[in-house]
């Protein structure tokens, strides 16, 4: 490699001794068939080491069709390549009158690596992105094809949720729905009593809503309204609307965020909280989040509020929102209604590891669930307990990558192989999940 990329955020240092960016399916097919390790590189917008290899990195930019999008307005789907990021597809989508259901904070990502690592949006009715594809198109370990599709194929569950870990994502499919717009309100001054008391009738009081804290302070709560549904009443719990535009990071440009003060505009304008075209959160930053049963948001509240004072020194936002439960085999928010409690922290590994810890000793009592794509200490047996179809989902790594060519360090940990890979690789940083 003539220069070693890093993630989004600067964290991880990729191990990988070559990246190469194919120029056909052939010459992609040839390249997995010929690895002995292989990871695909998206966007970059994990925290963690699930995209690292000590093989071979591929980028899939410069593959014929990787950022192909194919419109089906009768039938609303849509068919996008591996490399498609939300940002290119949406107003796509948008000129055909069509809209994804829900989008994550921030459109800068590929469809591909948000749906492989259950990355979700805000709302009681909406599930983990995962839930809208109809279909995955895979370059298999031995370069074969698959297309694994939604009713026709026994194991299609277990394969979009997947961790990069079945093959190489060439296209998607995807259900769409008619188009929509949303107005954004942000409430701030809510407060923690009100809050915890309520946290169900204020998470679910419009289509998508978020709730920001420093776990210090009072609550800001930004709720984005689908146009035509009534208007969003928060004045009962005693929080004010904003005076002026907000960024969900206090002190970050408000330029950086979608409009606010119930402007109504285009879906994908909207339910992000963050524009195209502008820098996400803050960019110096590491991440974690963990799903925890939504029939147990209280109790989970009152967990994380008792260790606040630990949280807010190294705390840059948390955001607090609802996901609505999913089938997909490895969904965090799979089989189970989801409160989520995410943390954009200061870009200090050394002192967030400790705090980490003890977040995650809050939340054991709530057979917390971590994100696949962001930092956790969660051992590989605690994983293995709340996920129904963990086993299930080995086997299928098995069925489609005998030899272990998309695993790395981080899948090894939580899927032991039964024999060796052929190949050892070091183990993660301080934390144990690549800090």
């Amino acid at each position: 490699m003539a220069a070693t990329p890093t993630n989004w955020a600067g964290n991880v240092e990729f191990a990988a001794r070559a990246l190469h960016r194919p120029a056909s399916l052939g010459e992609l097919r040839e390249t997995v068939a010929a690895g002995d390790r292989v990871r695909v590189l998206g966007s970059g917008h994990s925290f963690n080491r699930i995209a690292d290899t000590t093989g071979v990195l591929i980028g899939l930019d410069g593959l014929p069709g990787a950022r192909a999008i194919e419109v089906d307005s009768a039938g609303r789907t849509v068919r996008v390549g591996g490399a498609v990021r939300f940002a290119e597809l949406c107003p796509v989508l948008r000129r055909h009158g069509l809209a994804l259901p829900n989008l994550p904070s921030t459109p800068h990502f590929t469809l591909a690596g948000a749906y492989a690592t259950g990355t979700h949006g805000s709302g009681d009715t909406g599930g983990t992105l995962a839930a809208a594809v109809r279909s995955v198109e895979l370059v298999t370990a031995d370069g074969g094809t698959v297309t694994v599709s939604r009713g026709s194929d026994d194991f299609f569950e277990g394969s979009v949720v997947s961790l990069g870990a079945l093959g190489v994502v060439t296209a998607l499919t995807v259900e769409a729905c008619e188009g929509f717009e949303i107005e954004q309100h942000v409430y701030e001054g809510l407060s923690w009593p009100v809050f915890t008391e309520h946290v169900g009738e204020i998470l679910g009081a419009a289509y998508s809503v978020s709730a920001f804290t420093d776990w210090a302070g009072p609550l800001r709560v930004w709720a984005k309204r689908r146009v035509g549904d009534p208007l969003p009443d928060l004045a009962w719990t005693g929080a004010r609307p904003a005076d002026g535009p907000r960024h969900p990071i206090e002190g970050m440009p408000t330029e950086n965020a979608t409009e606010q003060q119930g402007v109504p505009g285009p879906w994908d304008e909207r339910l992000p909280h963050f524009r195209a075209g502008f820098m996400p959160s803050a960019g110096q930053e590491l991440q974690s989040e963990y799903f925890v049963p939504r029939d147990r948001a209280a109790e989970a509240v009152r967990a994380l509020k008792e260790i606040g004072p630990l949280l807010a020194p190294v705390l840059q936002v948390s955001e607090i929102r609802t996901v609505a439960a999913d089938p997909h085999w490895l969904s965090p928010a799979h089989g189970r209604d989801s409160l989520a409690f995410h943390f954009t922290w200061l870009p200090d590994a050394r002192a967030v590891a400790p705090v980490l810890l003890r977040v995650e000793e809050a939340l054991a009592p709530f057979d917390a669930r971590p994100h696949w794509g962001k930092l956790s200490a969660t051992s590989p047996g605690t994983l293995r307990a709340s996920y129904a179809r963990w086993e299930d989902f080995r086997a299928l790594l098995r069925r489609l990558d005998p030899a272990g060519t998309f695993r790395n360090a981080l899948l090894d940990q939580w899927f032991p192989p039964e024999h060796s890979p052929g190949e050892r690789e070091d183990g993660p940083d301080e934390l144990g999940r690549g800090v």
